[in-house]
């Protein structure tokens, strides 16, 4: 039993605690320089390098709204186990509402649902269509795969054998830009003979190309759906020998698909705007959490607008994401 002396200590640090959590003192994880303040968080798909400017779109968008943090997650392993892991730590910090690219749109539709239940959550990215989340913030991607198509069709007027490349198949984006390859070239003489996967894995993007070139002699283009995709596929075909032979088409602006663009290796790349998503995204989650009233088209669909580049506008691009990444 306790003592006279130990029943009145207990029932201080009792009310030191209540006192502290009143004041904000404990923060559920967060610093006291960030209680009181609406807590938004930005979960990636993956590691690459797109990510940096998505980021620097969440600095820009917390530095112009002092009353809110954000905690930047990316995802490791480029799993929804991984996801979900780092959701439910920024649960038990008492995070307000989370931007998310998903890994697994499909299987993730019913967590997703049950967490829009519990704190605000959007989409970036990658959506899940249907899903409880408040919208979608990011590329057009049927649309951006036209664009990519049209490319192609520029690349291989005659026609030709193409494949492409992506790091999982059954991601909405991915999706989305596969159909609209095939919209664009549609009733021309340009065949997909295969559409190979590599699960993030940027070492197996490139052993896939490599493997891609010795098994189809008559390859004609490679088509790179993801960041990496793009240096992936031109490493693979610079090693074999086949630069100017082999085309290559992309997406997204990595530093080494730039300078293939620039040297003239890669003939274009379709060019999202990833900063855009991680402003917009923090932005508009910050406006949904505290009540204001956010502009939703009926859809859901918050698009941000895709960008070809080509050899002759790809030196004012790098310029601007070589400023961007300097921030």
């Amino acid at each position: 039993m306790l003592g006279k002396d130990s029943k009145m200590k207990k029932a201080m640090f009792i009310g030191l605690i209540a006192a502290a959590v009143v004041l904000g003192v404990f923060t559920a994880g967060y610093s006291k320089e960030q209680a009181g303040k609406t807590k938004l968080a930005f979960i990636t798909n993956n590691t690459a390098n797109f990510w940096v400017f998505a980021k620097r779109g969440c600095e820009k968008a917390a530095s112009e709204s002092p009353d809110i943090s954000v905690d930047f997650r990316i995802t490791s392993d480029a799993t929804s186990a991984e996801q979900r892991r780092i959701i439910d730590d920024l649960l038990a910090k008492g995070i307000n509402g989370i931007a998310i690219s998903p890994v697994d749109p499909l299987n993730q539709k019913p967590f997703i649902d049950e967490l829009a239940g519990k704190i605000t959550v959007i989409t970036c990215d990658s959506d899940i269509p249907g899903s409880k989340r408040k919208c979608y913030i990011g590329t057009d991607n049927v649309a951006a795969g036209r664009q990519a198509g049209e490319m192609i069709k520029e690349v291989l007027p005659e026609g030709g054998k193409i494949m492409l490349f992506v790091g999982k198949q059954d991601t909405q984006n991915a999706k989305e830009r596969i159909q609209g390859i095939k919209e664009a070239i549609a009733g021309t003489k340009i065949e997909i003979i295969d559409v190979r996967t590599d699960d993030v894995d940027q070492v197996r993007a490139k052993s896939n190309v490599a493997d891609a070139l010795v098994k189809y002699p008559d390859l004609a283009c490679c088509v790179g759906l993801w960041n990496y995709n793009g240096p992936a596929i031109l490493n693979a075909i610079s090693d074999a020998g086949k630069l100017g032979k082999v085309k290559i088409v992309c997406f997204d602006e990595n530093e080494e698909t730039l300078n293939g663009v620039k040297d003239g290796h890669i003939y274009g790349t379709v060019v999202q705007q990833p900063f855009e998503f991680g402003y917009r995204s923090m932005k508009i989650l910050a406006d949904l959490v505290k009540g204001n009233k956010v502009d939703i088209p009926a859809n859901g669909m918050i698009i941000v607008p895709t960008i070809i580049i080509k050899k002759d506008n790809v030196g004012p691009f790098m310029d601007k994401v070589h400023e961007l990444l300097k921030k």
